[in-house]
């Protein structure tokens, strides 16, 4: 234990990186999410191994900022970065690699209720049984995190809207808590969300518009 103490009092020493107030938790997770995002634009399943290191050391950064909504969050993008490294290597019904597809108008509107009714519950959850003093746009973004992790679990192309929705917001959340460097990760975030929309648009085949299942 007193190892571990020793160990997690140096991932949370403050540095000054090129100006920017930082620990080496921090620049750590940064450098995995990077990443992860990298490999998910080139449709590599080795994203997701990266997803759930990242999503680990990520935990421990936003539990120490106490955003609690953004920490449990982690814990469910692993679970669902398991699904989805199965899903891109057996997803389809033939076994093969997963194609891109597209949601339906019904999955569309199910994607977006299902963002609206979590941010309601993690908004009050927070609110009641946290001391976070952001618990609206904590459970906004943490809810809509994990919207767009289960689109990417299905290959669903709609998953790069969704994300760059939460990362532009994710800028701002992050600046106020002070996270000067997980802002500006974000803010890459969205340009590589942006590219990351362009090259899986060329890949949705005609017949690949389904329902969200």
């Amino acid at each position: 234990m007193e190892q571990l103490a020793v160990l997690l009092g140096v991932a949370y020493t403050p540095w000054k990186l090129a100006g920017l107030a930082t620990t080496p938790l921090e620049l750590l997770s940064f450098l995995l999410s990077v990443a992860t995002v990298w490999f998910n634009i080139r449709q590599s399943h080795w994203g997701w191994l990266f997803a759930i290191i990242s999503s680990a050391t990520y935990g421990l950064v936003f539990f120490g900022s106490r955003l609690y909504g953004d920490m449990g969050l982690q814990l469910v993008f692993i679970s669902v970065s398991i699904y989805g490294w199965y899903q891109w290597l057996h997803g389809d019904d033939s076994h093969e690699r997963l194609p891109v597809t597209e949601l339906s108008t019904r999955g569309r509107y199910i994607a977006a209720a299902a963002w609206l009714g979590g941010f309601a519950v993690l908004a009050w959850f927070l609110k009641s049984y946290t001391d976070t003093d952001v618990p609206n746009s904590d459970g906004f973004l943490t809810a809509g995190s994990l919207v767009g992790q289960l689109l990417l679990s299905r290959k669903k192309i709609e998953n790069w809207h969704v994300w760059i929705i939460v990362d532009v917001l994710y800028v701002a959340l992050y600046l106020h808590k002070h996270l000067v460097l997980t802002a500006i990760l974000y803010a890459v975030f969205v340009g590589m969300a942006v590219l990351g929309l362009r090259a899986w648009r060329g890949d949705v085949p005609a017949s690949g518009r389904m329902a969200l299942e």
